[in-house]
């Protein structure tokens, strides 16, 4: 497949005037990242990478090199013949077995991926972590973590990771993480625009090295059964229509992300299509210690309450909040459809 931005020739010059370079590696991951990321729209892929003037040296989803080719474009890199700006990461670091990286070898170098991912770091302007594994480890990360998965520069919540808390890349930026599972194209989209208008500087990253453009907000902002939160009016089963935090594990008043003002596709989310949110932006998110449609409770209040409400005041608006429940509230929120439409007073006859 031939694309403007996407020459993928080893022979051609170093770096094409005036444009970023990008390469993109897949790890201990599930490709769902890059899937999302080629359902982009407003604007999609193409057009939101030449707009970036993003020229991708190779992608595994976009790219015709394989084997050789592709093994001669990552040389080119180490040799400083290929300059190299992005170095974007989906799926987690493999580093076992007992730190030896031989559980993911690079097909046909004999040499394990996880090499791969730090030689070519330490060459690159920027590290990008896509998605929740290159980040923290994430999924891959789950259970025993028999293979021993980290994220680029974090393990789980600890700092560390294959390339150490302390890593820089050579624009003097930590790596970026993109978390989410998946991402959302646009957070990788807009975070590769703003990063390669060369204005991109720490205080645009939160305390996880989020981008902020995204992580200033939370899914509850937006999510279409607020009314139903705010009455404390709670979903029972997965089909109801109600708030989904008191009984079906959801964690949209704790998860930073946008994603229900900003949705997929022009109109979904996972609360919106059913699912409690399961803070899939944060480290550790695969191990909530409990079924993701399960809310933990303490004498019968929640234990995952709102991040900046203390629980005193939450207990007592919740109360007043239940008794002042509207019927119809109450009735759709069991319901899987919505039984008591709002209705409105009518005007007497002699109103005009």
């Amino acid at each position: 497949m031939n694309m403007p931005f996407h020459l993928n020739d080893a022979k051609r010059p170093s770096r094409a005037k005036g444009k970023k370079t990008l390469l993109w590696l897949q790890s201990g991951g599930c490709g769902g990242c890059s899937l999302s990321l080629l359902c982009a729209e407003g604007p999609d892929l193409i057009t939101g990478l030449e707009a970036a003037g993003i020229d991708v040296l190779w992608h595994p989803s976009l790219s015709e090199e394989t084997g050789e080719e592709f093994v001669e474009i990552l040389n080119r890199i180490l040799a400083d013949e290929q300059h190299l700006d992005f170095l974007c990461l989906e799926g987690s670091a493999i580093l076992g077995p007992n730190g030896s990286g031989r559980f993911h070898m690079m097909a046909g170098t004999g040499k394990p991926m996880m090499e791969w991912i730090s030689e070519l770091a330490e060459k690159a302007q920027h590290v990008v972590a896509v998605g929740s594994c290159a980040a923290f480890g994430g999924i891959t990360a789950a259970g025993d973590n028999e293979v021993e998965a980290v994220g680029l520069s974090y393990d789980g919540r600890d700092k560390g990771g294959l390339l150490g808390g302390e890593f820089r890349g050579r624009s003097g930026l930590p790596v970026v993480n993109i978390a989410g599972c998946p991402t959302h194209p646009n957070w990788v989209l807009d975070t590769l625009m703003d990063m390669a208008m060369d204005g991109f500087t720490l205080e645009q990253l939160d305390q996880l090295e989020r981008p902020r453009s995204y992580t200033d907000h939370l899914v509850h902002h937006g999510c279409p059964r607020n009314e139903f939160y705010e009455f404390k009016a709670s979903a029972e089963e997965s089909s109801d229509l109600g708030c989904m935090m008191e009984h079906m594990g959801c964690k949209g008043t704790q998860a930073q992300a946008d994603c229900n003002t900003r949705l997929w596709n022009g109109s979904g989310s996972c609360l919106r299509g059913g699912y409690p949110c399961i803070n899939c932006t944060a480290p550790k998110f695969e191990e909530p210690g409990h079924t993701f449609t399960q809310t933990p409770k303490l004498a019968g209040i929640p234990i995952g309450l709102p991040t900046d409400m203390p629980k005193a005041w939450f207990v007592a608006l919740a109360s007043l909040s239940k008794a002042a429940t509207p019927d119809r509230l109450r009735a759709n929120a069991t319901a899987d459809y919505i039984k008591v439409p709002p209705s409105g007073k009518r005007k007497a006859e002699h109103e005009s």
